[in-house]
């Protein structure tokens, strides 16, 4: 969760090479993103293969898990079953 919103983790069972993997490609995506910016079709190129990584990660798509929960994904917690939780969290941490 960031900022109040909630965001999916990677898929836990990916094997950890591949994990490791895909998570280089995403930062090698993001910074040529970075550096992409004066030139609209490498900025789209990019973009593109932030998506493909962030996918194959499990961050976004179709949800990795099987138990029919639905997905959150980029939902403010305030908006969702999980906002009691939150506030019992963020009450502790302000302890």
């Amino acid at each position: 969760m960031v900022r109040g919103r909630l965001w999916r983790l990677s898929n836990p069972a990916l094997d950890p090479a591949e994990r490791k993997r895909l998570v280089q490609e995403l930062m090698a995506a993001r910074r040529a993103v970075r550096t992409a910016k004066a030139d609209p079709e490498a900025l789209r190129i990019a973009r593109s293969r932030v998506e493909a990584a962030k996918r194959a990660l499990g961050e976004r798509g179709a949800p990795w898990w099987t138990d029919g929960a639905p997905d959150y994904n980029r939902r403010m917690v305030a908006n969702t079953p999980y906002a009691d939780w939150f506030e019992t969290v963020t009450a502790k941490d302000a302890d």
